[in-house]
């Protein structure tokens, strides 16, 4: 049995970082709020203690996983007596993450996640030296949701490291991967993975990007089309045809097989009249058939722009019915037209099954939505995180 500890760093924010492995020992210093362990129950691995400094995250991680230790403290608060006293095998993590260095028995495995961008900053670069003094091997990787067939983009920067001779069972040395290890040809070949970070982001699709209006769907380019030919609302020619080739990718599984069924209590999340008139050129609308969604972000539902995806329900409505000369019309009719699509945002519980929690996973009665939706948008994949830790351990 692995035993493991998740951790979060100090100002993580909470947030479903809990990715728990059982049968490792493991350290959880990413509470978040049980996106961890509910990787790490993928495994048969044994949550040995969690810390984060977050109360909110805290309450919800032990509403989920009451007999979990659960320490509300930052890292550097963490004495190494009470470190070694864990026995873990394996640390899950985001930075801050000078602890494990200074313990007098280091993990045999060690998973950290960031933010993209990460992987060009002085504190990965610090770490990676300080993984190759210490004996670790590792791997690198940019990993969004999609790659495996889940329809948010949720782009995020992993390492893998273990206290082994024996080496990962795929080569990649001085890459970062943009793709799991099988989901490239067995050589692994260059010109599908990331040689340095600064090839890092030409080799990932434009829906893992700040949209560029000269990069096609298949990040091809796309400069004979002209730069600012806009259809209905604020979109250009390519960001049409590359929601239209995303929504046609069956590998991506249909929004519709993570939502919840409509009913009364959905009223409260359907968008204000007042965000819909301000906001209604900057919206990223989605219908349940469609096989893609961005990020959630902590301000989803509080927030509007650049926050995530919000649903039509009223699917027989044409978007560009509704768009098309809405500008031209007086106030009163251009929000009879919106309102017609009946917009809503993703509910909390749809957020986290497009994270991967399972359908036990809650929040307790006291957690606001506005909360619940922080939480999420400082979350983690599990799915990803689970196959992550298969690697790590294979």
């Amino acid at each position: 049995m692995t035993r493991l500890v998740p951790v979060r760093g100090s100002g993580s924010g909470g947030g479903a970082r809990q990715v728990g492995l059982g049968c490792v020992a493991v350290a959880e210093e990413l509470v978040g709020h049980g996106d961890q362990q509910s990787a790490e129950s993928c495994t048969d691995a044994e949550v040995v203690a969690a810390v984060d400094v977050n109360t909110l995250a805290n309450d919800v991680y032990k509403h989920n996983f009451p007999s979990t230790p659960l320490w509300a403290k930052t890292i550097e608060g963490i004495t190494l007596k009470e470190f070694d006293r864990l026995s873990f095998d394996m640390i899950l993590m985001s930075p801050p993450c000078q602890p494990f260095t200074r313990l007098q028995k280091l993990p045999k495995y060690l998973l950290l996640e960031n933010v993209k961008g990460f992987e060009s900053s002085s504190a990965r670069n610090e770490l990676l030296q300080t993984l190759a003094t210490c004996g670790f091997q590792y791997q690198e990787f940019l990993l969004s949701p999609t790659c495996l067939g889940i329809p948010n983009s949720r782009l995020r920067y992993f390492l893998i490291a273990k206290l082994h001779h024996e080496p990962f069972s795929f080569q990649a040395p001085s890459q970062i991967l943009t793709r799991f290890p099988d989901q490239y040809p067995e050589d692994l070949r260059k010109d599908k993975v990331a040689d340095e970070v600064g090839e890092t982001s030409s080799s990932l699709c434009s829906e893992e990007k700040n949209l560029d209006p000269n990069v096609g769907p298949d990040c091809s380019s796309k400069k004979s089309l002209p730069k600012r030919t806009f259809l209905f609302k604020l979109e250009t020619v390519e960001e049409m045809e590359r929601k239209h080739d995303q929504d046609n990718d069956c590998s991506i599984q249909m929004l519709k097989d993570f939502l919840e069924e409509e009913n009364e209590e959905m009223s409260q999340y359907f968008l204000p009249p007042k965000s819909l008139l301000r906001y209604a050129f900057l919206l990223d609308i989605v219908k349940p058939t469609c096989r893609r969604s961005t990020c959630f972000t902590k301000g989803y539902g509080h927030y509007v722009e650049g926050t995530g995806s919000v649903l039509q329900t009223a699917v027989d409505v044409q978007l560009e019915s509704v768009f098309k000369h809405i500008e031209e019309l007086p106030e009163e009719e251009k929000l009879m037209k919106l309102s017609t699509l009946k917009l809503r945002y993703f509910t909390p519980r749809e957020i986290a099954n497009l994270h991967g929690f399972p359908l036990e996973f809650g929040f307790p009665e006291k957690v606001t939505i506005k909360q619940c939706y922080r939480l999420l948008g400082n979350s983690l994949n599990v799915h990803v995180v689970a196959k992550l830790i298969s690697i790590l351990l294979g």
